[in-house]
């Protein structure tokens, strides 16, 4: 994360706003190919932990909701046409089908409304950062249990307790963890 922090402390070291782009995009791109690499499956739910939810939210904090919403774009086109980057080393545009499918689209809403709503309410406060990335964090669950629902026929109930309140702990550290992570990089930069 200190790669983050001098990547953001641009005076120093990046002084064209199009390269700055250009790298911290990539760079969330990569961290979203890790994020998927870090998974805890669960053996009653098709849907893994991951530190996805983590890098999605922080992503649209950072970048704001263009590059945000342009990041996980990238990042799930990257694994429609064949990069291993999608949790359990997947690809394909089949795999977007999946069970998991409603969270990778819902990481591209999500990234847009942490964005909007950091562009609308930074005033650096713990709180204003945190209830945007809950915004995000609800985008991300919403698009899940709905894809699961709907396209699994479980039922809400159902897919409520197989796609959300297994990740509730989780979630509720990764918000805290990148509140805190936002906040320290925005103090440096």
């Amino acid at each position: 994360m200190r790669a983050i922090s001098l990547l953001l402390n641009r005076k120093d070291i990046i002084t064209n706003k199009a390269y700055e782009n250009v790298i911290l995009v990539t760079g969330f791109v990569a961290m979203m190919a890790i994020g998927a690499y870090i998974r805890i499956p669960l053996p009653f739910t098709p849907v893994p932990i991951t530190l996805q939810t983590f890098f999605v939210i922080l992503s649209g904090a950072i970048l704001g909701r263009k590059l945000g919403i342009f990041t996980q774009v990238s990042y799930v086109a990257l694994g429609v046409l064949g990069m291993p980057v999608f949790q359990g080393y997947n690809a394909g545009f089949t795999y977007l089908a999946g069970p998991t499918g409603g969270y990778l689209v819902g990481f591209i809403a999500a990234a847009y409304t942490t964005g909007w709503l950091m562009e609308k309410r930074d005033t650096g406060s713990f709180f204003n950062v945190a209830l945007a990335m809950s915004a995000g964090l609800f985008v991300v669950y919403a698009l899940g249990v709905s894809w699961l629902a709907l396209g699994y026929g479980l039922g809400l109930a159902k897919a409520t307790a197989l796609g959300f309140i297994p990740f509730i702990p989780g979630a509720i550290f990764k918000l805290t963890a990148a509140s805190f992570l936002y906040r320290a990089i925005r103090r440096k930069s």
